[in-house]
């Protein structure tokens, strides 16, 4: 059970909670580089200009600022676009890393990053103000092909499915089918539409209906034409006549259309189960304009998206030179918050160390730092022990601290290994000896 963080929004892990973190982090930069995908990091802070060009999160920004304040801080703390801020997301840094360093990549440029970000929100289970994601993205030089909308769903489904979590959904709408529907009905502010349509599972149809309505000045037809689109759900193409049967008209609804049935079509083939056509999800952020996405643990709906994202067209830009990009990012605390409070997953022991080398007295720390030499050089994780104590005393300590073996060698030279699981010991060769498979590296198994 992960236990509360003293500084309520920052997390940190016990050792054995980061060995999870750790196979989280790992089986999804094994997944991410089998697909082709470069890691890349990018700085902390971006100017306040950069992170407030799409979508309207200014009250989560973290500014930056000295202790002892001079003007430059004045204006951080008044917002100021040429100030600094921590990013709030790995999008946005990425968009301008691609800008600056467009001469010296080749596009389509595939990268993944790994990193914390900062936002300040309030903190609740599945939330934290400071936290890790993993993302990936594709990223082209002019234009790029609808394709990698499709595959970057099938990568992060498959990377989901190598984690010691529970079944998931990625929910997957098209921000150009839900324009062109909202133009054919009639409502012309659509990026108001698609906020308060991002609102339905929060507040409910009936709220959001009083938003489009008051403030969007929607007709009661309207709204519920609206809240009729958010209302088809389908695991396969059959949302296409869904749309349809609604009976509006407009070219930008039939090319979202065309693009999510192509995503929906593949995800049968390779990917079946895994995901459905929601067209309730919208996302916050103004910088998507296609495909968007968010994902969900099946009987964890309350811990919200645990995986979102989609196609960006316009956010990095060059003069006349555009970056269309598409991406998905895995909130990873999120994830491992989960992992840990509800015991899904659990590693098999709570240190990497696989063997403790005894002490039979102070004078033989030289000749047991040869033996762990020995171990060590196969890739075999060795502690030496610190005090020549009793060997019980010894055994405890490599039982408190949770390594299963422990190397004895007598004044004769002979050497011994105890498994104090178990209590099996037997003649052993620091040359040669190996434990199982098992035994060799910490693993993480699911529950």
């Amino acid at each position: 059970m992960a236990r509360t963080a003293s500084l309520s929004g920052f997390p940190e892990w016990l050792p054995e909670e980061r060995l999870v973190e750790l196979h989280v982090l790992d089986t999804l930069r094994r997944v991410f580089e089998l697909h082709g995908f470069s890691s890349i990091e990018t700085r902390a802070v971006e100017t306040v200009g950069q992170l407030l060009r799409k979508g309207e999160i200014d009250k989560e920004v973290y500014g930056l600022s000295r202790l002892q304040e001079d003007e430059e801080d004045s204006r951080a703390a008044k917002g100021d676009h040429h100030s600094l801020a921590l990013h709030f997301d790995l999008t946005v840094p990425f968009a301008r890393y691609v800008v600056e360093n467009a001469g010296y990549l080749a596009f389509p440029f595939r990268r993944y990053q790994i990193q914390k970000v900062w936002r300040g929100e309030r903190p609740q289970e599945g939330r934290a103000r400071e936290f890790t994601q993993a993302d990936i993205d594709i990223v082209g030089d002019g234009d790029l092909p609808f394709r990698y909308d499709v595959e970057i769903a099938l990568v992060i489904a498959e990377a989901l499915s190598a984690l010691p979590i529970p079944d998931f959904r990625l929910r997957i709408n098209n921000r150009k089918l839900a324009e062109g529907f909202y133009r054919g009905i009639g409502l012309t502010d659509t990026a108001g539409v698609l906020r308060s349509i991002d609102k339905l599972e929060k507040i409910g149809p009936v709220k959001v209906a009083e938003l489009l309505k008051t403030e969007l000045g929607a007709t009661e037809e309207q709204a519920q034409a609206a809240l009729g689109l958010a209302g088809i759900r389908t695991e396969d193409t059959s949302f296409v006549e869904k749309v349809r049967a609604l009976g509006v008209k407009d070219e930008l609804l039939e090319e979202g259309l065309n693009e999510l049935e192509q995503v929906i079509a593949a995800a049968v083939q390779r990917a079946p189960g895994k995901v459905v056509a929601d067209l309730s999800i919208a996302r916050g952020l103004d910088y998507y304009t296609g495909t968007v996405v968010e994902t969900v643990l099946v009987g964890h709906e309350q811990l919200g998206s645990i995986c979102s994202g989609g196609r960006y067209d316009a956010l990095a830009s060059k003069g006349n030179r555009k970056f269309p990009g598409v991406g998905l990012s895995i909130g990873v605390t999120r994830l491992v918050s989960r992992i840990l409070s509800q015991e899904l997953a659990q590693a098999t022991r709570s240190v990497p160390t696989a063997v403790l080398v005894a002490l039979n007295n102070d004078g033989s720390w030289d000749a047991a730092q040869d033996v762990a030499a020995q171990l060590r050089s196969r890739g075999i994780s060795t502690e030496v022990a610190a005090k020549a104590e009793k060997f019980g005393k010894q055994i405890k300590f490599a039982d408190r601290r949770g390594i299963p073996f422990v190397w004895f060698t007598d004044d004769d030279g002979k050497h011994q290994v105890k498994d104090i699981r178990s209590g099996q010991q037997s003649d052993a060769d620091p040359a040669s000896w190996t434990p199982s498979d098992e035994d060799l590296y910490v693993r993480v198994l699911k529950s």
